[in-house]
């Protein structure tokens, strides 16, 4: 009796193994370094060192950048510059027609992935052509477009707590052309929403791209 139960057991090993997802690291696509004008230097007490790399975030096979193409809605409906669709629409470069610049004081963008899915990390370029760091940078994720139910916040370096989110415990960081890459754990939502409130250079809100990494719940 034993030893069928071992065989049976044995045999239902590779079928345990074969149920178990392949994960790779996420690999994102970088626009060349391009710095401009004079460096502006950041006096923050959360920043982290330049040389700060992010862990690597493993993903299956099937999972995409869900923001490709994806509408976008904002604080600022009416951008100093840019249009709102360039947040979405795959290019990270950071000269002039590559980025939307927002209105003074805490602004945000938003993305409707369109349905429901399970998130992996989301990667943002905010504007890497100068030294700087952007400042009460949070991310959070929603199943309601009006932020007002199940709200998670998967990054929040608003040490101060002056959006009113609680205090943040990430770190502030240089913005580079390698973008901020910030785990989302797996958590189910459709709406994405990004914060700041201005920058170490001047008061304005930029952002390049957003890449929000998962696949539609099945």
């Amino acid at each position: 009796m034993h030893k069928i139960l071992a065989l049976v057991l044995l045999g239902l090993a590779p079928c345990a193994a074969r149920a178990e997802e392949a994960l790779t690291p996420l690999k994102l696509s970088f626009p060349p370094p391009i710095l401009t004008g004079t460096p502006v230097p950041a006096k923050l007490t959360n920043l982290e060192s330049p040389s700060a790399r992010p862990a690597p975030i493993l993903i299956p096979a099937d999972v995409t950048n869900l923001a490709k193409g994806k509408p976008v809605t904002s604080s600022d409906p009416a951008p100093v510059i840019g249009d709102l669709s360039l947040v979405t629409d795959g290019d990270k470069e950071s000269e002039e027609g590559y980025f939307v610049e927002l209105d003074r004081g805490r602004q945000w963008v938003q993305i409707d992935l369109g349905v429901a899915a399970e998130l992996y990390a989301i990667a943002v370029w905010h504007y890497h052509a100068q030294s700087r760091a952007y400042l009460e940078v949070i991310v959070q994720i929603s199943d309601d477009p009006t932020f007002k139910q199940n709200v998670r916040t998967l990054f929040n370096n608003d040490d101060q707590n002056h959006a009113g989110f609680g205090a943040g415990t990430s770190p502030a960081y240089l913005d580079k052309n390698t973008g901020r890459l910030i785990p989302a754990n797996k958590a189910v939502a459709r709406y994405v929403r990004l914060y700041s409130a201005g920058n170490t250079a001047n008061e304005l809100n930029h952002y390049i791209e957003v890449e929000v990494f998962g696949r539609p719940r099945a």
